[in-house]
């Protein structure tokens, strides 16, 4: 995200991140902001403070932070004035979460770094566990810090995922901090819908009419979603027993992709007509019967294998759990659009690569002309890659040259570091810079996350109803659990190899 001309800079600002200290801050939030600052894309005055519990100076926070963006940042901070000039914005603030003095003394704080000249405004940033969402949001209310007093003076809080356990909490959670809220204030962060191919979606939809006009049940055969990663859960056992990764990834991630991919076109590129047509999409998505939860749904564990420990045997999980790492799903959306298209979505620990793919499969072509020559002709197959070598990519078929050769498939190949020879900025970056301009396209209305877990929370509830059925596993390093290949096998369709 360079700067240009026509790119705009927010209003005065200052960022305060709740739990400062954690990993998300080190990894993610400092590494965005430096790296805005460094673009010139941050308002003068800009600040911000890192508010935790443990006891630490303004230095110490500045030396923490310059350590993190060694190791995290996409830019390092060589330039020794950008980074003075950085660190000068940067404080530090210790208190509980649940103390309502830290919360006087940050207004005060607040209130010396503002002017009648330059009013600062105020982005909250939310880098807890969920349990400390309402407490905070309610002693920020109560201190008046969420009170938006004019256009140039402007609260905002952002909120991590998880935003609720299930339908019911987080309808309470919305009750609660809509006490001190209003729904334009808060913003619901989905990294995913800050990277870069997943922004292209619409414009590749919409502004390419050779694939938009194909793109229903007519022509597509079915689409696959994965979200795949290589990696087990390290250090987060507590969070993910809680959790599990229907919550963590499927019921965000991937309904914020699936919807961009099964969406109308909305009658123009506001937030609100964008939102309007993700929920119809997630309205329109085909309940789970209880006789269907065993048809349609696969969940998994990943087992010990050569390569590493299982999934029970990681630190501070249950030896008896059943939290899930591996999840398949067939879906299907009744509209007018996809009917009985299915949509495969697949995500999972441990599995043999980091990769989060869509794949538009399209029908096959008839094969009464090419069946002598190759007789198991494949279809087109149109690849969405979201990360980690973001592009897409088109099979099409070519033959072979020479006498009587075979048709094979071949690939038309898009890759965005190679054609515009720069890497993609970090989705935090966008998304942040999005926040403190005021625009919410790229984060979650509550009504969206209010259908998603509308959809899934029967899944949940039947899990929890029947605590001994079986739980497959599957080996570290594999695709998954035999009985996620068998959902395909149904159709007589297989999952992609990517």
């Amino acid at each position: 995200m360079r700067k240009s001309p026509h790119c705009r800079v927010p209003s005065p600002c200052v960022v305060v991140i709740f739990g400062a200290t954690g990993d998300l801050t080190r990894r993610k939030l400092v590494p965005a902001l430096y790296n805005l600052f460094r673009q010139g894309l941050l308002p003068k005055p800009f600040f911000v403070i890192g508010f935790a519990r443990r006891a630490q100076s303004d230095a110490d926070f500045r030396q923490e932070i310059q350590s993190a963006l060694e190791d995290f940042s996409r830019t390092k901070p060589t330039d020794q004035p950008l980074w003075n000039a950085f660190a000068e914005t940067i404080f530090y603030h210790q208190s509980p979460f649940e103390s309502a003095e830290g919360y006087k003394s940050l207004k005060e704080r607040l209130h010396k770094l503002s002017s009648p000249q330059t009013p600062l405004n105020y982005l909250f940033y939310l880098s807890v566990p969920p349990k400390y969402f309402p407490p905070i949001i309610e002693n920020l209310g109560k201190q008046n810090l969420l009170e938006e007093r004019s256009h140039l003076h402007t609260a905002k809080v952002v909120i991590e995922k998880p935003f609720g356990h299930d339908a019911r909490s987080a309808k309470e959670l919305q009750t609660f901090i809509t006490h001190y809220l209003k729904e334009e204030q808060i913003y619901r962060i989905d990294h995913y819908l800050g990277k870069e191919t997943v922004q292209n979606l619409l414009v590749f939809r919409f502004a390419n009419s050779i694939f938009e006009s194909l793109w229903d049940s007519k022509h597509i055969d079915h689409i696959q979603i994965t979200v795949a990663e290589d990696i087990g859960i390290g250090t987060r056992g507590h969070f993910f027993e809680e959790e599990g990764l229907l919550r963590d990834v499927v019921q965000n991630h991937m309904m914020q992709l699936l919807t961009l991919v099964a969406m109308e076109p909305p009658s123009d590129l506001q937030a609100q007509s964008i939102h309007d047509e993700k929920v119809k999409v997630l309205r329109s998505i085909r309940p789970f019967s209880p006789q269907d939860l065993e048809q349609h749904v696969v969940r998994g564990q990943y087992a010990a294998s050569e390569r590493c420990i299982g999934y029970r045997e990681e630190l501070d999980v249950n030896p008896h759990s059943r939290a899930e790492t591996f999840i398949a799903l067939r879906l299907f959306i009744d509209n007018w659009r996809w009917s009985e298209v299915p949509f495969y979505l697949r995500a999972g620990k441990r599995l043999p690569k980091r990769s989060t793919e869509i794949a538009i499969v399209f029908k096959k072509a008839p094969g009464v002309l090419f069946q002598q020559i190759t007789p198991t002709q494949q279809p087109n197959i149109l690849d969405i890659r979201i990360q980690p070598d973001e592009g897409i990519s088109l099979t099409i078929h070519c033959k072979v040259p020479g006498p009587s050769s075979p048709i094979q498939p071949v690939k038309m190949d898009f890759r965005y570091g190679t054609y515009f020879g720069a890497t993609t900025i970090e989705a935090y970056e966008r998304l942040i810079w999005d926040c403190m301009l005021s625009d919410n396209t790229l984060f979650a209305r509550f009504d969206e996350v209010a259908e998603s877990w509308r959809l899934f929370t029967p899944i949940l509830d039947h899990w929890q109803a029947h605590p001994t059925s079986p739980m497959p596993t599957y080996p570290a390093g594999s695709w998954g659990p035999q009985e996620a290949d068998a959902l395909l096998a149904q159709d007589q369709r297989n999952w992609r190899t990517l």
